[in-house]
């Protein structure tokens, strides 16, 4: 399936100068009065080789339609992420670095959705929102305005988030896993 460069994500499988990649990480760039571009991290499904470049929102790159299998989060040894087959409770392991920054926010019986070719895991999809709670935040600055300043946050998974700044130690929050950001205050 072809899509256009302003829609590759982090977790996607894509085909690249014939090869497949696994998107590590994405950002979208505006320079000052320049068309915007996607700069977009590969990494080589099979060699693990990395490689960075810039995709126009008018370039087309194919997407790699793969089985899709909902798969429980077991837990961690080592570098390793165990999971376990929901239908047929085959367990399999993933390298921690194979989810990049994305890894810190699997909790113990998470669901998430694997992409597989041929039985091997290429992609992996958490769920869009988590709620944690904050360890660590910076105190309120005297004079700052609530609508336009963000103050930096620790999770109690020890990501790194910035949060607006009513928001102190103690307070639970919903973060976007893909883009880690602050979404709202949890409830």
């Amino acid at each position: 399936m072809r899509i256009d460069g302003s829609s590759v994500r982090a977790g996607m499988v894509v085909e690249y100068e014939g090869k497949l990649w696994v998107v590590a990480s994405h950002e979208i760039r505006t320079p000052g009065n320049l068309r915007s571009f996607n700069q977009v991290e590969f990494k080589d499904i099979k060699s693990g080789v990395k490689k960075n470049i810039r995709l126009r929102p008018d370039e087309g790159i194919t997407r790699v339609t793969l089985d899709q299998r909902d798969f429980q989060y077991l837990y961690r040894e080592g570098d390793s992420l165990i999971f376990m087959d929901q239908e047929n409770y085959e367990q399999i392991t993933m390298e921690a670095d194979f989810l990049g920054d994305r890894a810190a926010f699997l909790q113990d019986g998470m669901v998430v959705q694997v992409e597989l070719n041929d039985g091997t895991p290429l992609g992996v999809k958490l769920p869009s929102q988590v709620t944690l709670e904050i360890t660590e935040a910076d105190p309120v600055v005297k004079g700052q305005t609530a609508s336009s300043s963000y103050k930096p946050a620790i999770l109690e998974n020890g990501v790194k988030v910035m949060v607006p700044p009513f928001i102190g130690a103690g307070d639970r929050i919903v973060v976007n896993t893909d883009e880690i950001t602050y979404v709202e205050r949890a409830k």
